[in-house]
């Protein structure tokens, strides 16, 4: 996957429909977020992007429950889709709107975390649309180093955006921008 070209079609579909993004990233670091400014045009979509590699601030800055990290640990698709609905509503909060929260969480290695293997991961992604807030995860288990377990991540959350766009009940919210 050509990773830029995924985001800057993501960038442009978005804008057109004046859909907005918020991102959540553990693992990738901030990766989904670096690859959509890539694109000109971008701060018309991208609305947040937050890192939050620790546990804790999964819980404290995005809302992730804390009964929910505790049971299950940080790496888990239940998590990643709290991730995703805590930056959307983050993203929300000066102008009330954002479209599509997407967040990653796993174990990009080298060694395992909790019982989860080195390149297990998880996207979430919540979207606001005409009938009311949708919400999924995909759970991933990709081998390779660090490096290509992130690029797998990345890829994955692109391609969840990408998809996202082809629904045609996204709520609008470009008057949130800028």
């Amino acid at each position: 996957m050509d990773a830029e070209a995924v985001a800057a079609r993501i960038v442009a579909r978005a804008a057109a429909r004046g859909v907005t993004v918020a991102v959540a990233e553990s693992l990738t670091g901030g990766l989904i977020a670096e690859t959509l400014v890539r694109t000109p045009g971008a701060s018309s979509v991208l609305r947040l992007g937050v890192v939050a590699y620790a546990t804790e601030m999964k819980q404290q800055v995005l809302r992730v429950p804390a009964r929910l990290l505790q049971e299950r640990g940080p790496v888990d698709p239940e998590v990643a889709i709290w991730m995703a609905r805590g930056v959307r509503q983050l993203a929300a909060i000066d102008r009330g709107a954002c479209t599509i929260g997407v967040a990653t969480t796993g174990v990009a290695g080298p060694a395992a975390q909790d019982d989860h293997a080195p390149g297990e991961f998880h996207i979430g992604i919540e979207l606001d649309t005409v009938g009311g807030l949708v919400a999924e995860s995909s759970s991933h288990l990709v081998r390779g180093d660090r490096e290509e377990v992130r690029r797998a991540a990345l890829e994955a959350a692109l391609a969840h955006l990408d998809a996202a766009l082809e629904r045609t009940d996204l709520r609008m919210h470009s008057e949130s921008t800028q």
